[in-house]
């Protein structure tokens, strides 16, 4: 089993975190992981993507061409990566922020309020775990308590009550499949 994910959004959204934490996950459970992330031309408000490979085999290269997945937090990153996702992949979309609709149809696309959910739970700042949580679900690729192992791991400054939060996304985003 490989499995080579694209997360791509704007800065500040928690892309390059939501990366790291998928592939911190990885490792938790025992399965090979690379992690490469991209940034614009600034990090909070440009635009930042990241390659993640999962898989039970050695991995070659961390470059990701023509992934399994996308996970789109905004509008340009779902224009610029839509097109890159392999037949058959999926493509998961934050539908509070992306107006405009996906337009391949030989790939399960995936629309999901992450953003409206966040700001449901408390903070707006959390739509990438929300999106986390389901893209887990979704997948079957890494258990949600591993994924919540993860983030303790990467956010260990972080105060519990953050981290509580970043749990409850997590868990909303894998109930709602």
């Amino acid at each position: 089993m490989t499995q080579e994910i694209i997360m791509a959004g704007f800065g500040g959204q928690g892309v390059i975190s939501m990366g790291i934490i998928l592939a911190n996950a990885g490792m938790l459970e025992d399965k090979n992981v690379t992690f490469f992330p991209s940034y614009g031309a600034e990090m909070r408000g440009g635009t930042a993507n990241c390659s993640v490979v999962i898989s039970s085999e050695p991995i070659a290269s961390p470059v990701v061409a023509s992934p399994d997945i996308v996970i789109a937090l905004n509008e340009p990153s779902l224009l610029r990566f839509e097109s890159q996702v392999k037949p058959n992949g999926i493509l998961f979309y934050n539908q509070t922020l992306i107006k405009s609709k996906p337009t391949r149809t030989d790939i399960k696309i995936l629309p999901i309020a992450a953003s409206a959910v966040a700001e449901e739970l408390g903070s707006g700042r959390i739509a990438n775990m929300v999106m986390l949580g389901f893209y887990a679900k979704v997948t079957n690729t890494i258990a949600l308590e591993s994924l919540k192992r993860a983030q303790r791991v990467i956010f260990k400054k972080a105060k519990e009550q953050m981290l509580q939060l970043n749990n409850a996304a997590l868990e909303r985003g894998f109930g709602l499949v």
